[in-house]
Formats: C-alpha cells, structure tokens, sequence
C-alpha cells in the first residue's frame, strides 16, 4: 500500500509541474527585467501587431510594456500617431543591451507626427510609461534580462 501511495504521489507531483510548465513557461518572453524590476511585456512580432502597437490605448499598468521584436537589428523608427499616452522608447541590440532611450515621448493625434530613429541598429524596442527609463535611471549600455 505505501509503495502505491508513493507512485501515486510521483505521478500526481510530474502532473502538476508539467501543467505548471506548460500554463507559465510556454517559451514566450512575458517580462523584460532592468536591475530589480521587470515589466510584464505584450510581445509584438508580427508586421501587423508592430504596425499597431499602442495606439488608441487609454492607460497601460506601471509594470507593463509592448516588447517589439524585428527579425533582423536595423534603425527602427517609432511614431506616436495615434498613441495616447505618453511613453519611453528604449531599443536594445540583440545582446538585449540598451543602445538607444528617448524619454517622455509625448502623443501625436496630428496627421504629421515627429519620427523617432535611434542612432544604433536594434533587434528590441520597449515601450514603457513615460518616466520610467528616468526613474530608473536607465542609460546605453544598461543590460536587459527576457523572461
């Protein structure tokens, strides 16, 4: 009887972690993290979702962001067209070291809004509210850890 209760008990314990495994850690970046703090990450990859991003969003969390991935580093440009809050941008390379940070962009509802080019090529681009890179005291060269 105590050697079925203890395979039961294997069985039941390979179960739970293997649903945890695959409900929590799917493969996909959910956090993007600098010093002590992470930021839960919407992930945009796709040309659409990119092209979208936070436009027409009224609020976003103090520890969220949108994550844009590019499938290769170049100059990614940014605009504020249609994004109604105000935002930091801050593009890594793929080391996911910070190569570029413009803070406290402010939103365009014009036709004609300011476009923003880093002078460094990057593979990632986070958008953060407005404030957090200077808080934070983020600068080039700082690290980023994808979780």
């Amino acid at each position: 009887m105590r050697k079925r209760t203890i395979i039961f008990g294997i069985i039941f314990i390979f179960i739970v972690g293997l649903s945890a495994y695959f409900l929590l850690i799917d493969g996909k970046i959910k956090e993007v993290c600098f010093y002590d703090r992470c930021f839960f990450v919407e992930v945009a990859e796709t040309p659409d979702e990119r092209a979208k991003g936070l436009q027409f969003r009224t609020s976003l969390g103090a520890n969220e962001g949108m994550l844009f991935i590019f499938s290769s580093p170049q100059r990614q440009s940014f605009w504020m067209k249609d994004t109604l809050i105000p935002l930091d941008i801050i593009w890594m390379d793929v080391t996911k070291r910070i190569v570029f940070l413009i803070p406290h962009i402010l939103p365009c509802a014009t036709e004609k809004c300011p476009v923003y080019t880093p002078d460094a090529d990057a593979k990632y681009v986070l958008e953060v509210n407005a404030g957090v890179a200077v808080e934070m005291g983020l600068s080039v060269g700082d690290q980023a850890v994808f979780r």
